[in-house]
Order: C-alpha cells, then sequence, then structure tokens
C-alpha cells in the first residue's frame, strides 16, 4: 500500500476559520459555528497545497502501529489532557489578551496522569525533556492496544497478535472496487490509519448490526479523489452538495513536505453524517487467503467471520452481513 503522511496531531484547516454566532449543526447546545472564510491559510500555501494529493476524510478514531513488546502493535489515541485547575488557568490566559507572554505549563500539576505505557505523538515539541502541550493544551499521544482489552475492544477487534495482522480497508486493484483483506501489521509499521466501524462515532458508514459489530482500519490518505474540486470555497461547496464522490466527512490534502492539510464539511456550514455515504455506497470483495493465513481463528472473531466470506462480493460495502 503507498504511504502518505501520517496523522500525529491535529490538523489544520485549508481555509482561515472565524467564530459565528448561532446554533451549530452538529451540537445544538453550542451558540456558535466555526466556519471557513474564503482565504486559504499561509500555512496551506507554504506547503504546496494546490500540488497535494486530495484524500477522502475517513470519519473514525484515529489509530497507529508501531512497535511494542519486540512486535508491531496498535495503538489508540490517547490526548493527555489537562485537569480542571489547569484548563481554568490556561482558559484565564486566553481571555486575558496577554498576547506579549507565552503560558506556562506545569508539567507535572497542570495535566491528568495517564497509563505508564503511554507515548507522545512524534510531531509534539519538548523542553526539557518534557512533552509540551498544543495550542489547544492537549498532549496527543498513544497507548497500545492489548489483546482482549475491555476499554479498546473495538480497536482490539481488528487485529490478531498472534498472527501478526491486522483488518485493513483499501482499493483494490480493479477501480472502482473496495477491498477488506488481512494485511501483515509489519506492513503498516509506522503508520496511522482511522478505525471505523459499528461502535465508532455513531457509525456513519452503517458498518454492521449491534448483534454482528463490524470494525475496519483504513489508512490515512487511502481514498485518493479522482476528480477534486479547485481549492476555492464555493466550487468545494458545490463538489460537497452535487456529486457522488463529494458525499464524504470531508477532505485532507497531503503535501509533498509530509504537512497535511483538512477541510470538514462542518467548515462549510454542510451536514455530516450523511443517509448515503460515497465510501458505504462502493462494491466490495472480501480477500482473505486462508492458505496464507492458516491459523485457527476464534468462532466469534472478525477474522473467523471475514475468513469465511472469502472472495464473496457484496454490492455496497454497508450490505456486508455475517450468518448468525
Amino acid at each position: 500500500m503507498r504511504r502518505r503522511g501520517a496523522v500525529q496531531r491535529k490538523v489544520p484547516c485549508l481555509f482561515v476559520t472565524e467564530v459565528k454566532d448561532e446554533p451549530s449543526a452538529k451540537r445544538e447546545r453550542q451558540p456558535f459555528k466555526v466556519l471557513a472564510t474564503d482565504t486559504i491559510t499561509g500555512k496551506a500555501l507554504e506547503a504546496d497545497v494546490h500540488n497535494a494529493v486530495p484524500t477522502e476524510k475517513v470519519d473514525g478514531t484515529c489509530c497507529y502501529v508501531t512497535t511494542y513488546k519486540g512486535q508491531p502493535y496498535l495503538w489508540a489515541r490517547l490526548d493527555r489532557k489537562p485537569t480542571k485547575q489547569g484548563e481554568k488557568r490556561f482558559k484565564r490566559f486566553l481571555y486575558s489578551l496577554e498576547d506579549c507572554k507565552e503560558f506556562v505549563w506545569n508539567i507535572e500539576e497542570d495535566f491528568k496522569p495517564v497509563p505508564d505505557t503511554w507515548i507522545p505523538a512524534k510531531d509534539i515539541e519538548f523542553s526539557n525533556g518534557n512533552p509540551l502541550p498544543d495550542e489547544n493544551g492537549h498532549m496527543p499521544g498513544w497507548v497500545p492496544v492489548e489483546k482482549n482489552s475491555k476499554q479498546y475492544c473495538w480497536h482490539s477487534s481488528v487485529v490478531n497478535y498472534e498472527a501478526g495482522i491486522a483488518l485493513v480497508l483499501k482499493h483494490h486493484a480493479d477501480p472502482g472496487l473496495l477491498e477488506i483483506s488481512p494485511v501483515p501489521l509489519s506492513e503498516i509499521l509506522e503508520q496511522t490509519l482511522e478505525l471505523i466501524g459499528t461502535n465508532i462515532n455513531a457509525n456513519p458508514y452503517g458498518l454492521g448490526s449491534k448483534k454482528h459489530p463490524v470494525h475496519l482500519l483504513v489508512p490515512h490518505g487511502a481514498f485518493e479523489i479522482k476528480n477534486p474540486p479547485a481549492l476555492k470555497q464555493n466550487d468545494i461547496l458545490s463538489w460537497f452538495e452535487s456529486c457522488m464522490e463529494g458525499k464524504v466527512e470531508g477532505i485532507v490534502w497531503h503535501c509533498h513536505d509530509g504537512c497535511l492539510i483538512k477541510l470538514h464539511r462542518h467548515h462549510l456550514g454542510l451536514p455530516w453524517p450523511l443517509a448515503e455515504t460515497y465510501l458505504n455506497s462502493q462494491p466490495v470483495v472480501i480477500s482473505f487467503n486462508r492458505t496464507k493465513y492458516d491459523y485457527d481463528f476464534e468462532p466469534k472473531s472478525l477474522f473467523y467471520h471475514f475468513s469465511v466470506l472469502d472472495g464473496q462480493r457484496f454490492d455496497r460495502l454497508k450490505d456486508i452481513k455475517f450468518d448468525a
């Protein structure tokens, strides 16, 4: 699989944003919206966004594959956040408009504890050996997903550490066709991916059911947009509203210097999720090489269910169902 930029911190918006005092489509209790202007940010221009690769922004939870216990492991996103007192102090500083000085965090006292296995995200800054919070007061980071983890049970369902594989959704070699197949964790080492499925973010793609949940990993940048709009707000708005390929959560541009730039439908005042999405309406084939992965999977596991469906094709991704 082609590797593209990894998501190790918050991805900036394509356009300069502004806060509008009006009810939000996402949270009706929130009395404002963060909306895009028609001005491209300096950061996006500096990264040469006009020559970047546009890809579908997939709606899930961010994951990372790196080494743990001497082998490739799936890691779940866990941001270290301030305590209530630390957050109050930070907000007081922000509202005081003291631009002349920088806010100083007390890392030991201002932040909630994290598990001993927690590691900071790669791109965050350090001072005196300590990771520093981002502009929102968070420290992006990761924790390993242990086998049979209760807290991260849906993450755990898409990896099998004994066989060293993960369940991945990607493009098939045939154009217009998706493929679900086991991929060696060693092949996606140091990549970030999105976990999607039944119990993630209210299941915007309609995968699986309560009785038979379906979860999959999607490498970031896996779904390149073939007919992208011009980088003008009206063109992008029209693309989101008028074509099937635009029925996505947003766009992430992968720049040649590794920088990522995004635009969410919400930035343009458009709703998400949608009843029908581009991703869940595409045909998909199950490619599970049982000869290559000759492993005794647990009968209730996703790996077992997908191995039984080996070679089967479904008209739409959301049509995948397991027999009772």
